[in-house]
């Protein structure tokens, strides 16, 4: 069993989540997330990221709008819908179920 592997997994099944949760703080734009996530050692990339984006727009949880940059091409900001919002919270209901449980399973 590789331990890397299992990691990864659990990463990926907590990553909608997280940036759902960055993108309640505010609007923002992809690389701001990426970076939200680097620094909080949740390790993503562009290629990981975009098409995820994509699918939570795609479900109505999100929205996004164009916006003009000064240093190069327009910027696609992305902000929860109220949909997007329920959902969030549903989500952090089973997480904080989950980990409870897990907690009082390994502990």
């Amino acid at each position: 069993m590789n331990a890397d592997k299992a990691k990864v997994q659990m990463r990926k099944g907590i990553l909608e989540l997280c940036i759902l949760s960055i993108i309640k703080r505010g609007d923002l734009y992809a690389s701001d997330i990426i970076d939200e996530l680097k620094a909080a050692e949740m390790i993503v990339v562009e290629g990981t990221l975009y098409p995820l984006l994509t699918r939570l727009k795609n479900a109505g949880l999100l929205n996004y709008r164009w916006e003009e940059s000064t240093s190069g091409p327009p910027r696609k900001y992305y902000a929860l819908t109220d949909k997007g919002d329920e959902f969030l919270q549903e989500l952090k209901s089973t997480w904080n179920k989950l980990q409870y449980t897990v907690n009082q399973i390994t502990q």
